[in-house]
């Protein structure tokens, strides 16, 4: 099988032309310079005059590739700082392969442009709720106030959490609605008081209905067990989800971050507009690491327009306890 490359109307072998097929990227263009995450828009309905039936795009040497189904891709792609060839792909409905190669700089990352929205202060909206999270074992309590000290804005949220056999509980709080952005900066202050050994995972999620009505759950946490950066992803379909935590090549365990000081959390994810979420990158006090995972991520909840994000604590062993604080939370988004 011939390879391909890009926008050649023809190529030859053995002096016969091979039928033509053409790659549209509009976006980004060869030897622009992005940031990341940064959209990619690419066209393509036929390859070697056959079908198109699936997308998809990998990088560099081409170790991974992300795949999808169907004629175009338009939304948020992922990569560290630095020169790159991303390859664009194609496969026809009889096994052809095409691939247009596109050659960019990418930048350092930009934490948030000058037109995001935000929501400032989140840890002191008084609408938090608690409750056990079903997906895990045991039991689980939790209490969660505002409190003066220890504190950055001079009010910081605690959460205090006791659990049995391993459980987790669950802090929600609605924030208001936008079914039009795409993309969101989660920044975020912890302090774990006293001792880590009462802590497995610490989750910080987001949810967003979108204009469709199904609903993008953005879960990520630091995952003690693995020791890992995860991150969700539905394995199923909107209406008949299967979501399933993923881990990265990241590394991650909340019983390694030192007690009574402050830790500074910043997650960047995008959406498309069909719901798949690409994880970008994480900066744990000021250490950037690269997730650079675009999954699907959407779920027919029946829900109405809203925001949310859940904070969530699970316990490392049979019983145990807990006090996180959190302050200065802020959700941009674009």
């Amino acid at each position: 099988m011939k390879r391909c490359k890009a926008l050649f109307l023809f190529c030859s072998l053995l002096g016969a032309a091979l039928p033509a097929f053409a790659i549209t990227v509009y976006t980004p263009v060869n030897g622009s310079n992005v940031s990341s995450p940064f959209t990619l828009y690419t066209v393509a309905a036929t390859c070697s005059n056959q079908p198109v039936t699936a997308m998809g795009y990998s990088f560099d040497s081409g170790a991974q590739n992300w795949i999808y189904s169907g004629t175009q891709m338009d939304g948020p792609v992922s990569v560290a700082a630095g020169g790159h060839t991303l390859h664009v792909k194609a496969w026809g409905n009889a096994g052809a392969v095409c691939v247009t190669d596109v050659a960019i700089t990418v930048g350092s990352a930009s934490l948030v442009p000058a037109n995001a929205l935000s929501n400032s202060n989140l840890q002191a909206i008084a609408q938090w709720n608690s409750v056990h999270d079903a997906g895990t074992p045991g039991t689980s309590n939790g209490w969660t106030g505002t409190q003066a000290s220890p504190s950055r804005s001079g009010a910081s949220r605690e959460f205090y959490t006791t659990y049995t056999n391993y459980a987790g509980q669950r802090y929600t709080m609605r924030f208001g609605d936008d079914e039009v952005a795409q993309n969101f900066l989660y920044d975020t202050w912890i302090y774990i008081a006293n001792n880590n050994s009462g802590i497995a995972n610490i989750e910080m999620d987001m949810n967003q209905t979108m204009s469709n009505g199904q609903t993008v759950i953005y879960g990520f946490q630091c995952d003690g067990w693995s020791g890992t950066w995860d991150f969700t992803m539905n394995k199923g379909t909107p209406t008949s989800p299967n979501d399933q935590w993923i881990h990265s090549s990241q590394g991650c365990n909340p019983r390694s971050w030192g007690v009574n000081q402050w830790h500074h959390v910043q997650i960047q994810y995008s959406r498309d507009t069909v719901g798949n979420v690409l994880y970008n990158y994480v900066i744990l006090d000021g250490a950037t690491q690269w997730i650079s995972a675009k999954v699907p991520s959407a779920f027919a909840l029946g829900w109405g327009p809203t925001l949310i994000t859940n904070f969530q604590v699970d316990g490392p062993n049979t019983s145990g306890s807990s006090t996180i604080y959190l302050d200065d939370t802020v959700v941009y988004r674009w």
